[in-house]
């Protein structure tokens, strides 16, 4: 990827500071629940739902283990239906093909689709720095891009917005990017949509470059698909005369058989719609002199470190992400400490295992990201294509601090062990030894229980950092296993209980 937000700390760092942001966390708290309950219903109106989440599951792994060959079926469709395909190892390489089309055409003006793999390569900001401005036409990243501000979240960037903050945004910068907004404009959302609309259309009427991202590409015949609510992508989709889509290589699926079953699954666990408003589809460019759609159309294909990704059995699962959301929607880190923390055009659970293996680990943000989690797993049990989030998560904190083989650039190296980790590889390796030694366990449980009013709340030394955050657990009066014998199983509960447990007994 092309780096982390300039400036960003580890996550611990920023999401400090943002749980004492009261209103960030307030407006958090309403829009994630409110969404997450919606969805909830929205699902729970399929009786078939787990088959659908099985079958995206299984459609999106058997493409990524045959991803060269579908790519290869896509670029020969899109070729035949007069696109032309770019291929881009990284976000230099995008950048650079994106930049020369649009300077080609002439224009300096370019209006986009929301598109993440655009924000993850940086383009924006390339495209500036050849002269070209390029325009937010989704309203949240409108209201992200006049305030220069960064997206928080993948399906609602403005998340951490509230409507005061947007009538205020409006009121100040609209001005200085189009049509600025109308005098005494309130915080109503039907006159913040309308101010949005108004500076919009003159953008949309007299851009001639588009610029957009794709939810799924078809292999079969080539086709790009854009699912959103507003119509402002069907808007960028049909207008210019130009049409660029930046898309990673990961979207694609094989046949319209399989995308059939991710136009139910993505709405419903986006926006808890049963479909969404506006489904665009194009194959290449327009026939005709007088027909709708652009008249030139590139396709770039983005690895950007996916390809490394996938040479991991564990951590390619993240690969078959559609960005719906609900991941972040459910998880109780992101509720609190929001998206900006994340350092990321990909925050929340998602973010937090697809931003370190297209990365790397070598920053503080990506390393800190693996444990921006507290793996209780609701991420896992909303995913409509079952990415199992904490066992990556798992899988990346062991690669940290254990190290060990990792394709960088589709060359195999070998990681060392991350520094800080020396403490706590010589606690596993105690804890190995004494689970695999009945004798000595039992031994150290009875230890521990004798001399429990000792323990202290917190640890000292590298213990710092486990108990910085949280209490150590109390340990009870006598093990799970002293508990049994004594009780014979809780049958016999001997004085003081009656509902054969104790007070201290544990697993």
């Amino acid at each position: 990827m092309s780096g982390t937000f300039v400036g960003m700390p580890a996550f611990p760092v920023a999401a400090r500071e943002a749980v004492r942001d009261a209103t960030l966390r307030r407006n958090l708290r309403h829009a994630t629940r409110t969404i997450r309950d919606r969805r909830a219903r929205a699902v729970d109106e399929l009786s078939d739902w787990a088959q659908l989440r099985e079958a995206g599951r299984r459609i999106k792994d058997h493409t990524l283990r045959h991803l060269d060959h579908y790519l290869l079926q896509l670029e020969e469709s899109v070729t035949a239906a007069g696109g032309t395909v770019h291929w881009a190892a990284d976000a230099a390489e995008a950048n650079r093909i994106v930049t020369d089309l649009v300077t080609a055409t002439g224009h300096r003006e370019v209006v986009k689709v929301k598109s993440m793999a655009t924000q993850e390569i940086g383009l924006n900001e390339a495209l500036a720095a050849e002269g070209v401005r390029a325009y937010e036409t989704d309203l949240a990243e409108l209201i992200v891009q006049l305030g220069d501000d960064r997206p928080s979240h993948i399906l609602v960037p403005a998340i951490h917005r509230n409507r005061g903050e947007i009538r205020d945004v409006f009121a100040r910068r609209m001005g200085d990017w189009g049509r600025p907004a109308p005098d005494g404009l309130t915080d109503a959302p039907a006159e913040l949509a309308e101010a949005a609309r108004l500076h919009l259309r003159e953008k949309f009427l007299r851009a001639r470059v588009g610029i957009s991202g794709a939810n799924f590409m078809v292999a079969e015949t080539g086709t790009m698909v854009v699912v959103e609510s507003e119509g402002n992508g069907r808007m960028c989709l049909t207008l210019p005369e130009t049409l660029i889509s930046v898309v990673g290589i990961e979207k694609v699926v094989p046949t319209w058989q399989d995308l059939e079953v991710f136009l139910q699954t993505l709405p419903r666990s986006s926006t808890a719609e049963r479909m969404n408003p506006y489904t665009s589809m194009w194959t290449g460019t327009a026939r005709t002199p007088d027909g709708d759609g652009p008249r030139a159309f590139h396709l770039v294909l983005l690895d950007n470190g996916r390809t490394d990704t996938l040479a991991d059995e564990v951590g390619r699962q993240a690969l078959r992400c559609i960005r719906c959301s609900a991941c972040l929607n459910v998880c109780p880190v992101y509720e609190r400490a929001g998206g900006h923390a994340y350092g990321s055009v990909y925050p929340g659970p998602i973010g937090a295992i697809l931003s370190p293996q297209l990365r790397g680990t070598g920053s503080a943000v990506d390393a800190s990201l693996l444990y921006a989690s507290s793996l209780c797993g609701a991420c896992y049990d909303v995913c409509p294509v079952a990415i199992d989030i904490p066992e990556v998560l798992v899988r990346l904190r062991e690669r940290v601090v254990e190290g060990g083989p990792v394709v960088r650039r589709g060359t195999r190296v070998v990681l060392r062990p991350a520094r800080g980790h020396a403490a706590e590889r010589a606690a596993m390796r105690v804890a190995r030894w004494a689970f695999t030694r009945p004798t000595a366990l039992a031994a150290g449980q009875r230890l521990a229980s004798r001399t429990r009013r000792l323990h202290p709340r917190r640890l000292p030394g590298p213990g710092r950092a486990w108990t910085a955050g949280r209490d150590l657990p109390p340990v009870p009066p006598e093990s799970f296993r002293d508990w049994w014998r004594r009780t014979s199983g809780g049958r016999d509960t001997g004085p003081g209980t009656t509902d054969g447990t104790d007070r201290g007994a544990t697993a």
